[in-house]
C-alpha cells in the first residue's frame, strides 16, 4: 500500500499548487481493487489548485488508466477505460456546501481539510465513475453457458423430493 499524500486543501487551492502527473498501481487502492476483476493496472493522476470565478477554492483532479471489471452477464473480464477530469469545489462549512449543491446540481463539493488524502480522493472519484452493472456489448455464448453451469440449480432439491407415480 502506498503512503498517503496529504495536502492542506485550502492552501493548496489558494496558492495554485500542482502535483503533476504521477502513477499509482491499482493494487495500492484497496477499495478500488476490491471492486475489480483484476488488481493489475496503473492509474495516472494529477491534481491542481485553483480559485473559481466566485472566489471559491477548487481542486482539479485528473485520473486516467485502464482497469479490468467483471461482466455481470458472462463473468468474463471486461476492460474499462477511466478518463476523468473533475473540478471539486471546497467549502469551509456544511451549510455552505449544502446550499451550493442545492443551487447547482452538477457541483462536486467537499468540505476543506487540513490533511486531505489525495489518494483517497482519487479512489473515491474512480469508484463513483465505475458502471453499476458492467457488461460486454455482445458476450460470448460459451462464457454465458459456463457461468450458468457453475451455478447449482436451486430447484434440484425439489426434484429429489418429488415421488414417482406408482
Amino acid at each position: 500500500m502506498s503512503q498517503p499524500i496529504l495536502i492542506n486543501s485550502l492552501d493548496f487551492a489558494r496558492e495554485r499548487r500542482e502535483i503533476s502527473t504521477r502513477d499509482i498501481a491499482v493494487a495500492d487502492l484497496p477499495r478500488l481493487a476490491d471492486a475489480l476483476a483484476s488488481r493489475d493496472g496503473v492509474l495516472s493522476w494529477s491534481v491542481s489548485g485553483h480559485v473559481d470565478r466566485l472566489h471559491r477554492p477548487t481542486l482539479r483532479l485528473k485520473v486516467s488508466g485502464d482497469v479490468m471489471l467483471a461482466c455481470q452477464r458472462c463473468l468474463e473480464p471486461l476492460p474499462h477505460r477511466i478518463d476523468t477530469d473533475t473540478l471539486i469545489t471546497q467549502f469551509t462549512d456544511e451549510e455552505r456546501l449544502e446550499a451550493a449543491c442545492d443551487e447547482d446540481e452538477d457541483l462536486d463539493g467537499i468540505l476543506a481539510e487540513e490533511e486531505l488524502d489525495v489518494l483517497a480522493l482519487i479512489e473515491d472519484e474512480v469508484l463513483l465513475g465505475l458502471p453499476l452493472a458492467p457488461r460486454h456489448d455482445d458476450c460470448r455464448p460459451d462464457a454465458i453457458e459456463k457461468a450458468k453451469a457453475d451455478k447449482p440449480n436451486p430447484f434440484a432439491v425439489l426434484a429429489a423430493l418429488k415421488r414417482k407415480p406408482d
